[in-house]
């Protein structure tokens, strides 16, 4: 077994360490278990694995509780096996996706600032076990996490029994970088107090007591961290419009020289418009997003990021192993809190956060749908976009105007499905431009948008729709023909393109 007796530095906690295996046998089928994990980081490791080796001989599944998506050794490994019978709140993995397609899963997709306050409540059922990643536990019982917090803060309050996964592959060094605040609830709830993205409220360790902790498991595998993709011409297009975007509203007066802070969702063109970032004349940024990622580290090298708070730190295999180098440097401009705090609609709002975010399609009238393919296939979940879109002070949706080898335009008459209303929604971005929605009534808003966002290729389509509607309703607040305002994706599921 693995040498563990040295992180986990309660004496009579270390009678406690078992195998993975004991674990997996302890665990009842139908249980609701709490995982941490926010993306493919700090999720448990050793404890899944071994309980899907029990499910191929034992067939039978639990409801699973994490922060947002994990890595392949969670939620792959669980639902290759069928293990899954429930899971919330967010998920990126393509088996777990295929099963909450096929309706073997149920999936609750949920804001991701509200899934803490849900589980504790009751919303959600019992909680019966936390399953949490840790760097260490203290002599005093607490644990001190490692490269996220998500919702493991909560599931640890909440749950009666708390079992401790100790990954000796994340360094001790992570200690100190966590920030724990668990809010009261309603009618107790009290201010968060954070009024700037450095300000810590919290304890650096998750709160818990040595009789909680029923055993300890130790693992020695790493986050399993993804490469990023090459930055393509059209992510590097929508960067360079974010930059002028943002100079342009400097220069206007609207934002301070050094920007307000900056929330980026994860992928590709988050990493483009951060690579631009750094490229860029702007210095003195902060960040106050769900998601540390290497262009944030980036930003750092170049003197150019005073702070950066997150819940999770996901960087590439490349970006991990610069970060563990060079740790005690690069912790001292990065803080992990519960991502009901990173994702607070207050928080987001008293700072005046710029929220940037993707989306699968937009609408003429700018709304938003960041979860369904045509309306019905979940792709991965809302995950926190909603929580920065409402209550940011500046939104910013991104999505290229065609998909498929244009076969998909991403830009339709009316969303397949809506996760942001138009009134969430600020300005869209693709490769061919930027559409600026404040200020502007619907009719005017698909203008801009059409001709603004829009591939050329669909802009025809788009407006000759557009036209006909106005005309047909006699230029109606949001001029829509009904029976041909989902006319897109109906043409794509028939012959595989939306183009005529």
């Amino acid at each position: 077994m693995i040498e563990i007796s040295d992180r986990v530095r309660n004496k009579d906690l270390q009678a406690k360490i078992v195998s993975a295996e004991e674990v997996a046998a302890f665990i009842k089928p139908g249980m609701s278990i709490g995982m941490s994990g926010f993306t493919a980081s700090a999720y448990p490791k050793a404890i899944p694995l071994a309980l899907a080796e029990r499910m191929k001989k034992e067939p039978f599944k639990i409801d699973l509780w994490t922060g947002a998506s994990t890595g392949p050794e969670l939620d792959d490994t669980l639902a290759a096996v069928h293990g899954i019978k429930r899971r919330l709140p967010y998920q990126t993995d393509a088996i777990l996706r295929g099963e909450i397609n096929n309706g073997s899963v149920d999936y609750l997709d949920l804001h991701l600032s509200e899934s803490a306050q849900l589980a504790r409540v009751g919303y959600l059922g019992k909680l019966d076990i936390a399953i949490v990643e840790a760097v260490a536990i203290t002599e005093e019982g607490n644990i001190i996490p490692s490269t996220s917090l998500g919702n493991a803060a909560s599931y640890v309050q909440q749950a009666d029994i708390v079992i401790v996964e100790v990954n000796t592959t994340q360094p001790l060094e992570l200690e100190g970088m966590h920030d724990v605040y668990v809010p009261l609830d309603p009618p107790h709830r009290l201010p968060i107090p954070i009024v700037k993205a450095d300000d810590r409220v919290g304890t650096p360790f998750i709160p818990c007591t040595p009789d909680k902790i029923k055993y300890i498991v130790p693992c020695d595998i790493k986050d399993h961290t993804r490469d990023l993709a090459p930055i393509d011409e059209n992510s590097k297009k929508m960067s360079q419009f974010t930059l002028e975007f943002l100079n342009a509203e400097i220069k206007a007066g609207r934002m301070p020289k050094n920007l307000l802070p900056l929330q980026s969702g994860v992928g590709n063109v988050a990493n483009a418009v951060m690579a631009g970032f750094v490229d860029s004349d702007l210095e003195d940024l902060t960040v106050y997003t769900e998601v540390i990622q290497d262009g944030m580290l980036d930003l750092i090298d170049a003197n150019k990021l005073n702070f950066a708070s997150g819940t999770a730190f996901s960087p590439s295999p490349a970006g991990m192993e610069r970060f563990y180098k060079d740790v005690e440097k690069y912790k001292k401009y990065l803080l992990l809190r519960p991502q009901e705090i990173s994702n607070s609609p207050e928080v987001v709002h008293r700072l005046g956060v710029i929220a940037m975010n993707t989306a699968l399609e937009v609408d003429i009238y700018g709304n938003v749908n960041s979860t369904h393919v045509t309306g019905t296939k979940m792709m991965n979940g809302i995950g926190g976009s909603g929580d920065f879109a409402r209550n940011a002070y500046l939104t910013i949706f991104y999505t290229q105007s065609e998909a498929k080898g244009g076969k998909i335009s991403s830009i339709v008459p009316f969303c397949s499905h809506i996760d942001h209303g138009c009134h969430d929604v600020d300005v869209i971005i693709t490769e061919q431009g930027v559409a600026d929605l404040r200020g502007k009534c619907p009719r005017e808003r698909a203008l801009e948008i059409i001709n603004n966002c829009a591939h050329p290729d669909y802009r025809p389509l788009l407006l000759d729709y557009y036209n006909r509607a106005l005309e047909a309703t006699k230029g109606a607040q949001t001029p829509h023909l009904l029976d041909e305002a989902l006319s897109f994706h109906q043409r794509f599921v028939k012959t595989g393109t939306m183009q005529k």
